[in-house]
């Protein structure tokens, strides 16, 4: 995700003179191509993230197009206030990108799971946010958001995320389908669906019909999409990597909550951590530890109650 993001903005700043990069004192090995073919709109800003957002927004409000890049919560949480306040209430055409969602730094600790920040970053106004779930998505995501004039958010996982679908995206604001399925439909986020993938083909063998959409787009909601997608289901479930109170979970409840005839809807996402907290380890010892293993979520979606 990050090669292809960096690759993606690269193109966009070729395009247009206008496009900026700021990071905070990380992304070598990745930023430098970027760094290296324009020198005079790139500035690593140190470990100084609420400066960064507040030197992002000057340039922005300059004209500029300004993306900002640093790891899960250090862009968003440690500058929360320059976000609302610099970028959000002059929108600012600042662009915050933040690489290792969810447990993608799972060794690092709890100061590194981006577990909150999607949701957190929804309620500023009048910013846009995306999550993709593959490269495709990421590529899409950044052309769109580099030419949105908009506060924008894009949360990134690391590397190595294969693609999901083989489709054209048209308009990374609608859900994609991922997998065709009319029982069962799990609405996801970020590159947990491929877990989503997985967990629909073996409920497969079991005679069950998933259906996978990608919600790439959690602001603004595709609502009508939304209804569409799950029209016909006797279950919803959503999944992604983050807690579920204002993540995708909290967003499709509230779509669906006005249908007098609407599915049962099942959240699955990371259980909200409690006092202190010392979890490390890898992304994936850590997502199964959450109840996201493939054969926990296929348990939960069998113990779900369903629409007869």
């Amino acid at each position: 995700m990050r090669a292809t993001f960096i690759e993606s903005l690269s193109q966009a700043a070729s395009e247009n003179p206008d496009i900026w990069l700021l990071c905070g004192d990380l992304g070598y090995s990745v930023l430098e191509p970027f760094a290296a073919k324009f020198p005079d709109r790139y500035l690593n800003v140190g470990v100084a993230e609420q400066n960064m957002a507040g030197i992002a927004a000057g340039i922005a409000l300059s004209g500029k197009t300004v993306f900002i890049y640093s790891i899960g919560n250090f862009p968003t949480l440690r500058c929360l206030e320059q976000l609302r306040n610099d970028v959000c209430y002059h929108g600012a055409d600042v662009k915050v990108v933040a690489v290792g969602a969810g447990y993608a730094y799972g060794s690092q600790g709890y100061t590194h799971h981006a577990l909150e920040d999607a949701g957190i970053m929804s309620m500023l106004p009048g910013i846009e946010v995306f999550v993709p779930c593959d490269p495709m998505e990421v590529r899409a995501a950044t052309r769109l958001i580099a030419a949105s004039g908009k506060p924008s958010y894009l949360r990134l996982s690391r590397q190595g995320e294969p693609n999901l679908g083989s489709a054209a995206i048209t308009d990374i604001r609608k859900p994609r389908v991922l997998r065709e399925g009319r029982d069962v439909v799990i609405l996801a986020s970020g590159p947990i669906a491929s877990r989503a993938l997985d967990a629909a083909g073996e409920l497969a063998g079991r005679g069950r019909d998933v259906g996978v959409v990608s919600v790439s787009c959690l602001k603004p909601l595709d609502e009508a999409a939304i209804h569409d997608a799950v029209r016909n289901a006797s279950l919803v479930v959503t999944l992604e990597e983050h807690i579920l109170r204002g993540g995708l979970f909290s967003l499709v409840a509230s779509a669906l909550a006005g249908d007098t005839m609407r599915p049962p809807v099942t959240g699955i996402g990371i259980p909200e951590q409690g006092g202190k907290t010392s979890s490390a380890g890898s992304r994936e010892a850590l997502l199964d530890a959450a109840g996201l293993s493939v054969e926990a979520i296929v348990a939960r979606i069998e113990q779900a109650p369903v629409q007869r």
